[in-house]
């Protein structure tokens, strides 16, 4: 198997394991104020996520950027939550375009946090000495890749949920955003006793 097949895999399957469901929930809390037809949008969201953690990925593996773990383990559900939160309070009816740059700071800025917490993942995978170009890019086409999977799965379920059984898009926000903020909520509490 090429280092591009196997890095790649391993971005995928990291994204995709239920394990690692902190961040899947981060982009389904990115995802849940859109519906199937705003696909561009939301795949421009996910590449922002991408970007961001992305840079911060590739600073940390080459030990330019370095956060106590604890620190990031504790950040991470406070994006999370940050952005569930703020889907719960935004003010009903206000439009996509006007809250769309609000999604992409977040999805960028709260990248570069997640993007640490990958770097131990892919630091501990790396071979000393190995060139980290081909990896990295491999890595993050993999992740997403996994989290377009993410996306998709959750706006089928939205449309069905939405469109065929007929619950309120406003509710159904509520719902999958509230969800979210609790499970950050205790996610946080667990993290944070180690700070």
């Amino acid at each position: 198997m090429s280092t591009f097949s196997l890095y790649f895999k391993l971005g995928l399957t990291h994204i995709l394991d239920i394990q690692g469901y902190d961040h899947i929930l981060f982009v389904v809390a990115l995802s849940a104020l859109y519906l199937l037809r705003d696909w561009r949008k939301i795949i421009i969201l996910v590449t922002a996520f991408t970007v961001g953690h992305s840079i911060t990925l590739a600073l940390a593996t080459l030990g330019k950027v370095r956060l106590d773990d604890n620190l990031v383990e504790f950040l991470i559900p406070v994006t999370i939550f940050i952005t569930a939160a703020s889907n719960i309070v935004r003010k009903r009816g206000a439009s996509l375009p006007k809250v769309a740059p609000i999604n992409y700071a977040f999805a960028l800025i709260f990248g570069l946090i997640h993007g640490l917490g990958f770097s131990n993942y892919l630091r501990s995978l790396l071979g000393k000495g190995e060139s980290l170009a081909v990896p990295l890019l491999s890595f993050n086409l993999g992740l997403e890749l996994g989290q377009i999977v993410i996306v998709v799965g959750f706006l089928l379920a939205s449309s069905l949920i939405v469109g065929l059984l007929g619950a309120s898009r406003r509710d159904w926000k509520l719902v999958i955003s509230s969800a979210i903020a609790g499970i950050s909520l205790m996610l946080m509490a667990e993290t944070f006793a180690a700070i």
